[in-house]
């Protein structure tokens, strides 16, 4: 890793978790931070609890940082006045704290929901346009492009990750393009810490057989994810969603979750 001091938020999250035991060996700072009480469980860890909706608290974070690794978030749909603290203000604290304190990088936990209405086998890239499914995916896209105004405008280096289904194994047949395995995500995020970039979207997904998503640009990069969710085919192949919308649209669940719109605008 090209990094050696690394700032992990949301730290007691579902990835957070991962990444912190996957990092703190490779690192010679890991400070990790939750709203959630923590406490430094290797020695290269320093564990600080902190709302990012403080901005000077968010500052002070970044203090003696070369990257950011940002997790922190809801990470679900939600009332828009909650996402809009929690996923935008949160986001935009830590990008100027990045700022403030000449951070080198923010990996930015993306997510595939920034593209959730397109009909699913429809072939996906860093180059395609976003079109939220829902409001946290709409949050999500804004972060994408708050960390390129960062990194056109101030120099700080941003990595956007469109994460898919982060689970140990998949859980479903749409999980059978989607899924991203918890090693894969580890990958994905050691190739933000070394590469050398300016600002790119990329897919965390793994090397999935039927994926929606060509993540060339991850792999450009030097991402070589391992994992196949067609190895638990036979297991997850016949759970299919009910509703009609669901199965025919990227983003699952999310798309007819308060859907009021024309289903033949999406196919276009």
């Amino acid at each position: 890793m090209r990094c050696s001091r690394v700032l992990l938020t949301g730290a007691a999250g579902r990835i957070g978790t991962v990444l912190r035991k996957a990092l703190a060996p490779q690192c010679d700072l890991l400070r990790v931070s939750d709203i959630r009480p923590l406490s430094a469980e290797h020695p290269s860890e320093e564990a600080v609890q902190c709302d990012l909706n403080d901005g000077e608290g968010v500052r002070r974070l970044c203090e003696g940082i070369d990257a950011v690794v940002h997790m922190g978030g809801r990470p679900s749909d939600g009332p828009w006045a909650e996402l809009l603290q929690t996923n935008i203000l949160c986001t935009m604290n830590l990008l100027e704290g990045a700022r403030i304190n000449k951070v080198d990088r923010v990996l930015f936990a993306s997510s595939n929901h920034v593209t959730g209405m397109y009909p699913v086998g429809r072939e996906l890239s860093h180059l395609t346009p976003a079109r939220p499914d829902s409001v946290y995916g709409l949050t999500k896209a804004f972060g994408e492009d708050a960390t390129a105004y960062y990194a056109l405008k101030h120099g700080v280096r941003g990595f956007c990750m469109r994460i898919g289904s982060f689970t140990e194994k998949p859980r479903n047949r749409r999980a059978l393009a989607t899924w991203c395995s918890p090693a894969d995500m580890v990958r994905l995020v050691e190739v933000g810490l070394a590469a050398d970039y300016v600002h790119e979207i990329v897919y965390g997904v793994s090397n999935n057989t039927r994926s929606w998503w060509d993540n060339s640009n991850a792999e450009r990069l030097g991402y070589r994810p391992r994992d196949n969710a067609e190895d638990y085919a036979a297991e997850v192949e016949h759970i299919l969603a009910e509703d009609e919308l669901e199965r025919e649209f990227q983003g699952g669940d999310r798309v007819p979750f308060e859907f009021t719109g024309r289903r033949e605008w999406l196919l276009r």
